[in-house]
């Protein structure tokens, strides 16, 4: 894939995966231990998690078994933000229609200054949702139509 390319799809990754912060969710660690609080964000494999009892803290993916909120799949069971992520990758890079929309997307003057910017693709490359909801840029992108076509192809 075209590093162009590449980039669009991981932003539109990022903009249609389900956000996990701002909600009070447990998060169950594979000591068997429960944590309740919001995940702020995933980054380098590092959970960011505000907790009322223990603050901020930060934790290891690898030792992070579950995180429960409300949704869950058609099994009942829970579903991790990195299975969220891979399912929609996949359901993506599967549909014709979509990579040709994402392509063009290249081309989009809005998309392309937010493509030159290193803090905003830093931000989508660590997976840092907290600093993409918060860059006004970013946010702008979301209401594109493009975008919201492919989030209704995706959904």
């Amino acid at each position: 894939m075209r590093p162009g390319i590449a980039a669009c799809f991981l932003f539109l990754v990022m903009a249609t995966t389900p956000v996990y912060a701002g909600e009070v969710r447990e998060v169950e660690l594979t000591d068997g231990s429960v944590l309740t609080g919001e995940v702020l964000s995933l980054a380098n494999g590092i959970y960011t998690i505000k907790s009322d009892s223990l603050g901020t803290i930060k934790l290891e993916e690898s030792k992070v078994r579950a995180i429960r909120s409300k949704s869950v799949d058609s099994g009942g069971s829970q579903k991790s933000p990195a299975a969220d992520t891979r399912g929609l990758q996949e359901k993506m890079m599967s549909d014709k229609e979509i990579m040709s929309m994402i392509q063009s997307l290249q081309n989009d003057p809005d998309f392309q200054k937010i493509l030159e910017d290193p803090e905003t693709m830093k931000a989508v490359q660590a997976g840092d949702v907290a600093a993409l909801m918060a860059n006004p840029q970013f946010m702008k992108l979301l209401n594109n139509s493009t975008v919201k076509e492919i989030e209704k192809k995706v959904k």
